[in-house]
């Protein structure tokens, strides 16, 4: 399994046009009739990758996005990419695990034990009590 995502071009695109975009490294798209997702009346194509050979996501995207720059009058104005299973980073191959040690509470410098903490303060009302006059029937 490869990379996936999908592109939205602009306009329903020609077999011609078509030929261009799979001779410009989209040779592993799936093209297929869409409409505008902005606007159901407008009919585009719509591009499904699944790119095995790209060494990453963001270099596959890259590649179809100059492919479509090939095409006059040709733009993207849709992408979507699925959620990609996890890979580890880069960064973190071969990295070596080190062992952890627990930190005890630190001690003040003057060697006094940490100051316990305090309960959070009751938080009071702003409101006034309102004074109820009885209601007696005669004012």
């Amino acid at each position: 399994m490869g990379h996936q995502f999908s592109l939205v071009l602009n306009r329903e695109i020609t077999d011609d046009e078509s030929a261009i975009l799979q001779g410009a490294g989209c040779a592993e798209a799936t093209f297929a009739t869409d409409s505008l997702p902005t606007n159901a009346d407008v009919t585009v194509t719509k591009m499904d990758f699944d790119d095995t050979t790209s060494p990453s996501l963001a270099e596959a995207i890259e590649a179809a996005l100059e492919a479509v720059k090939q095409v006059p009058d040709l733009s993207v104005p849709g992408l979507t990419v699925p959620a990609q299973p996890a890979q580890p980073a880069q960064d973190d191959a071969g990295a070596e695990v080190l062992e952890g040690v627990v930190v005890e509470a630190a001690t003040p410098p003057n060697g006094d034990k940490p100051a316990a903490k305090k309960p959070a303060a009751k938080r009071t009302s702003a409101k006034k009590p309102s004074a109820k006059k009885a209601s007696n029937g005669s004012e």
